[in-house]
């Protein structure tokens, strides 16, 4: 009955003023966690990093979000607030884009993305703050228009690096970065909270939501999407674009190319015809198409067709990640969400460390087509893996 009476309550959103700080904040918060991605690859290696430590430094950045995210999410629901956490992931973007400046070097690009990992921690709360604002029904639409400004702040973090690395070079970029950072923190100060009331319930209560079938059906598919999306697009894919003779500024538009994609898709995905096939059809369907895109790119040696090619992580990106979020969170109770947000996103902060390190090692062993093969395989492994929880689920839960 509380419950009821909490959705019938629910104004679907934030006020105008309230929300386009909000979504600034959200956008801001992510320049800065990616303006440093297109090139983080290829400039590890122009300093002699080997393949494999390259993949260490980047899964370094999923280590902290698998310690710190259900820990968040459970602080999150026990004390009803998600302000403070907003502001302490905006600083935590501040020293590790600091640090990425002050010590331009692999060693202090593992440290950093550390930080990096901790202020991806706390997004936990950036996204249950606006989707709590949205009854269950509105849940998919909220969840796309956050995907949408998460995407969008990816996005210009890649335009701002494409147009500004070959000029700054990486340590001076990465300011951009500090300064971004820290207009987010700023405007979380801006934010209005009302009051709540802590929880009374206990910490096993709150980690009971983490055992449900659904939930962990879906964190795991978004854990292979991600470690797939981070070994691929994020990381190797720009360093095999370099090495087919294309410039910094083209593989910068590669990136820009993906994230384009992903701010459209993710848009996409609250539209009425997606949202009626729903992800029965599309988790599976856009699997196989990541698939195709691991087995193509590494045989494919002219520039152009690669470009064309990073509009398929970009689906995967804002399509299947939106829908993956959002079909987790069905059924989830409203006073547990950060602790189930945190579970998921701690399952798929897995993939994000894990996925990096064996690609990279397997690339150094077998080279850049043996690793895509094995990422496309499990890609395949994915699609099976979604196409029978669908069969096996009541249809009427989709």
């Amino acid at each position: 009955m509380k419950e009821q009476m909490r959705e019938s309550e629910l104004s679907e959103g934030l006020p105008g003023g309230q929300e386009k700080t909000y979504f600034a904040v959200v956008t801001l918060f992510w320049i800065s966690m990616y303006v440093n991605i297109p090139f983080q690859t290829p400039y590890l290696k122009s300093l002699g990093t080997a393949s494999g430590t390259i993949g260490l430094i980047v899964g370094a950045y999923g280590i902290t979000q698998v310690l710190l995210r259900v820990p968040v999410g459970v602080f999150a629901d026990k004390i009803g607030r998600h302000k403070k956490i907003m502001s302490a992931g905006c600083l935590a973007s501040f020293c590790a884009c600091l640090i990425r400046s002050v010590f331009c070097t692999a060693a202090g690009f593992f440290i950093a993305n550390l930080f990096s990992g901790v202020a991806a921690g706390m997004w936990i709360s950036f996204f249950v703050y606006y989707t709590s604002k949205f009854s269950s029904e509105h849940q998919q639409t909220a969840t796309s228009r956050v995907m949408i400004f998460f995407n969008g702040g990816i996005l210009l973090g890649f335009v701002i690096s494409t147009l500004c690395y070959p000029i700054l070079g990486m340590a001076r970029m990465c300011v951009i970065g500090v300064f971004a950072s820290f207009a987010g923190f700023i405007l979380t100060l801006m934010i209005r909270e009302k009051a709540a009331e802590p929880s009374d319930r206990s910490v096993p209560e709150l980690l009971s939501v983490c055992c449900g079938r659904r939930i962990i059906i879906f964190s795991v598919i978004a854990l292979l999407q991600q470690g797939i999306q981070m070994s691929t697009t994020m990381s190797f894919t720009n360093q095999y674009i370099k090495s087919c003779g294309a410039s910094d500024t083209v593989v910068g538009f590669s990136s820009i190319i993906y994230m384009l994609s992903a701010v459209f898709f993710a848009g996409l995905a609250s539209r009425g015809a997606c949202k009626k096939r729903g992800g029965r059809f599309w988790i599976p369907l856009i699997f196989c198409i990541v698939a195709v895109y691991c087995t193509l790119v590494p045989r494919i040696r002219f520039v152009p067709l690669l470009l064309i090619a990073q509009v398929f992580p970009g689906m995967s990106q804002g399509f299947l990640l939106t829908l993956a979020t959002s079909e987790a969170m069905v059924g989830v109770p409203r006073e547990k969400r950060s602790t189930a947000m945190g579970f998921f996103n701690a399952v798929y902060a897995v993939g994000l460390t894990v996925f990096p390190m064996f690609t990279g090692a397997v690339i150094a062993s077998a080279g850049m087509s043996g690793g895509y093969m094995l990422l496309a395989a499990i890609a395949l492994a994915s699609a099976v893996l979604a196409a029978v929880h669908y069969r096996l689920a009541p249809a009427e839960n989709h």
